[in-house]
């Protein structure tokens, strides 16, 4: 037997069944307009007797005549109405208890035992179904057991009611069954109904969340805890008044007092700066070339249009020499000297054509042709005498001839001596050719007024300690081998070389700075007695224990190159200078107004 919900389900579809008739004859009999399918065989034991409804058409497409030759009956639809609400008042009696047994398959009477109308009988069988399961919810939740054969009938008639149906069906149901059914078949979380707190059942409701922060005994029980790291309510802390708090006496007194011997010492530091501002060129003469200069009362070239040059362009609005007699001022036009671009001296010579060396052989053999053939015309013209055989030792038989048959030995003794005075000649040309002392060094002095011209240059490196006499050596000579002029400053700290070249020079000069290996010192210095620098014990590069000085960490820097407009050492020549203090240094640079080296090799990393 079915259960109560389900057989009230089944039967308000007219799909249930009692006993074991046949699936196709029952779907028949509960529902005449339902076509049996051609396999399912009837009662009568024929498929197309004369309830069928399936027909069979012809390829003319009209229906064939049946074999009765009787038409098909329309189907009584009172007939088929009647019988539904049979079937419902029986599946309600059964369900009130009523015991009254199930509706057969012959025609029942339309009128129904009760004298209820149909919708009312409806309501009132849901409504009692709806009761029963509420009250058995064990037996409620489980689904019902199906058949094979009712689980395979077609058209959708084995799905179970929807809970819309079922909440519409309950009406003014309790709202026990609605909450049951609502939790059962929910659609949407937006849709469902949350349970009031008197349906609630204790122990399954949520928990509403805590908010609150900790208390006092949590606080101080956790170690961990940091009062200054949470929120202003993190602790719960007592608010006390605040007293009132009288400044003690002789307070602000001793805040005056505080602030006057600040002032007083500031004073003090101003005056301080002041007076070794004064003394800085004893003391740092590298700071003062830094210092700004103020401005002047009045410019150089407007002198000539004021009154009275010490009060400057005070009153200059009314009282100038703009509009008198002797104003420099005037209507002539004065145009100035034109002066050449500085950059046209600089300028370089444009480069020849270069030749490959086919082309450059060619063009000696046509040189050496013309020549030939120019001293030949003089020669037959009588202008140059003709020049004696040129007589070798290999072309001595065919020159010579019969002379040579006869006596060998006197030609051949000839012919040597030949050989001998060209030879001689060849080496006197040489000799004659070569430059004298003075002829060379007019030569490079030449050579060096032409590298010049194109720009002197500067060149400043500093170096940490020129201590080995090799790396003096070579500064020195290099500069004047390259044409150079400057000087060499050697102090205890650091040391300068300043060199001027022309621009040819100065990049051989550069060179030869980054060859020298400025780390090595291997041997002693052989310095004469007497010299200005065997009386300085720091340029010696031995210690007084007579061991050699570490010079691993030495090095040299160059901190300016740079153009100049001309020449700043007096001297043609490379000088060495020792100096014990900065302030000897400065001076000794001022005089060649390079005073700023100084300090800028100080300032340098």
């Amino acid at each position: 037997m079915c259960n109560d919900s389900w057989e009230l389900y089944r039967c308000f579809f007219g799909t249930c069944y009692h006993g074991s008739h046949d699936k196709s004859w029952h779907i028949y009999q509960q529902n005449p307009l339902k076509r049996p399918h051609p396999s399912d065989d009837l009662p009568n034991g024929n498929s197309n007797g004369d309830n069928a409804q399936k027909k069979i058409r012809s390829n003319d497409g009209s229906p064939v005549p049946q074999a009765n030759g009787a038409n098909g009956a329309k189907p009584d639809v009172n007939k088929i109405l009647a019988d539904a609400r049979a079937r419902a008042a029986a599946v309600a009696a059964k369900l009130r208890g009523t015991g009254s047994p199930a509706p057969s398959s012959g025609p029942v009477s339309s009128a129904t035992s009760s004298g209820m109308s149909r919708a009312d009988e409806l309501k009132a069988r849901v409504a009692k179904a709806m009761g029963n399961r509420t009250a058995s919810p064990a037996h409620a939740l489980s689904p019902p057991s199906l058949e094979d054969s009712i689980m395979g009938a077609r058209g959708g008639l084995g799905t179970a009611l929807h809970p819309a149906l079922m909440d519409n069906a309950q009406g003014a149901g309790s709202s026990k069954s609605k909450q049951a059914i609502q939790s059962k078949f929910p659609t949407t979380m937006a849709n469902l109904r949350a349970p009031s707190p008197a349906n609630q059942k204790p122990g399954k409701g949520k928990k509403q969340l805590d908010l609150s922060g900790p208390s006092a005994e949590e606080t101080r029980a956790n170690p961990y805890f940091d009062a200054s790291l949470g929120a202003k309510t993190a602790t719960l802390k007592s608010r006390n008044a605040r007293q009132l708090q009288f400044n003690p006496k002789g307070k602000y007194i001793q805040q005056a007092a505080s602030l006057r011997r600040a002032a007083n010492l500031e004073a003090m530091r101003k005056r301080i700066q002041e007076s070794s501002k004064k003394a800085l060129p004893s003391e740092d003469p590298g700071e003062k070339n830094f210092l700004i200069e103020a401005p002047p009362e009045i410019e150089w070239w407007d002198e000539g249009l004021v009154t009275d040059v010490k009060k400057g362009y005070e009153g200059v609005d009314k009282e100038n020499k703009i509009d008198t007699e002797d104003t420099i001022v005037s209507r002539f036009i004065q145009h100035p000297v034109q002066i050449e671009p500085p950059g046209e001296a600089l300028k370089p010579a444009p480069k020849p054509l270069f030749l490959t060396k086919t082309e450059a052989a060619k063009k000696r053999r046509q040189e050496r042709m013309i020549a030939l053939k120019e001293q030949q015309t003089k020669e037959r013209l009588g202008l140059l005498p003709t020049p004696a055989p040129k007589i070798k030792l290999k072309n001595m038989m065919r020159v010579v001839g019969e002379e040579a048959v006869k006596d060998p030995t006197a030609v051949e003794a000839m012919v040597r001596k030949q050989i001998a005075e060209r030879e001689q000649s060849h080496l006197q040309m040489n000799e004659d050719r070569k430059l004298t002392k003075e002829e060379r060094h007019e030569k490079l002095d030449e050579k060096k007024a032409k590298d010049e011209a194109k720009g002197i240059y500067l060149l400043v490196y500093r170096i940490d300690s020129l201590a080995n006499g090799k790396h003096r050596f070579k500064i020195s000579k290099n500069c004047e081998q390259w044409g150079g002029r400057g000087l060499m400053l050697c102090h205890p700290k650091q040391s300068l070389v300043l060199a001027e070249f022309g621009e040819h020079g100065m990049k051989k000069y550069k060179k030869t700075m980054e060859r020298i290996q400025w780390q090595e010192n291997d041997s002693p210095n052989t310095v004469k007695e007497g010299n200005q620098r065997a009386q300085v014990a720091w340029l010696e590069n031995v210690q007084e224990d007579g061991v050699l000085k570490d010079l691993s960490e030495n090095r040299c820097q160059l901190i300016f190159e740079g153009q100049q407009k001309g020449h700043q050492f007096r001297n043609d020549r490379f000088t060495t200078r020792a100096v014990e203090t900065d302030k000897e240094a400065v001076d000794y640079l001022e005089k060649m107004k390079l005073g700023s080296m100084w300090a800028l090799a100080k300032s340098a990393p």
